[in-house]
């Protein structure tokens, strides 16, 4: 039996797995987000397991995680803060230590960095801007991990440059 992607393509050309592209593209259409379409960034978009993110320092700007065909997974990667960024991480907060509790550590960690957000960013300052907090997952709490990364960005947007103020 013949389908219909296969029917009009020659058995050579098939022979070689070109007959699952115009499948397989689309298919593809289908996931593709709108460029214009803001990102939901909450206290999962990333976390410590993602990877990348543990080599961001205190002001450094990164990516968005986007897949990486060598790593088989999304990947957060540094980025310039001049010329374009998605996300700039401004501060840490140390959690106290005890037993995983995914509430008690988003409670913590939002107020945390809505604390460290609203004193680096007042007034216009803040205009256009938004923050979310980058938590330890409960397998990286197991390890140790007590450290949550507060991250600025712009919804629906990149930043254009660093976005923390000259101190």
């Amino acid at each position: 039996m013949t389908t219909m992607a296969t029917a009009r393509i020659p058995s050579r050309v098939r022979s070689r797995g070109w007959a699952l592209l115009p499948g397989i593209a689309a298919l593809g259409a289908l996931f593709v987000v709108p460029p214009t379409q803001a990102v939901a960034k909450d206290d999962t978009f990333i976390t410590a397991r993602t990877t990348g993110i543990l080599h961001i320092e205190g002001g450094e700007c990164f990516s968005d995680p986007a897949y990486s065909s060598s790593a088989g997974e999304p990947v957060v990667t540094y980025t310039p803060c001049v010329g374009g960024a998605d996300n700039q991480s401004y501060g840490f907060a140390h959690v106290p230590d005890g037993p995983w509790d995914r509430a008690a550590l988003s409670a913590f960690a939002w107020r945390r960095c809505g604390a460290m957000f609203a004193r680096h960013w007042t007034g216009d300052a803040a205009s256009g801007l938004d923050f979310y907090p980058i938590m330890p997952t409960e397998e990286t709490w197991a390890d140790g991990d007590r450290d949550v990364m507060c991250a600025v960005y712009a919804p629906g947007g990149r930043l254009s440059r660093s976005m923390l103020p000259a101190m």
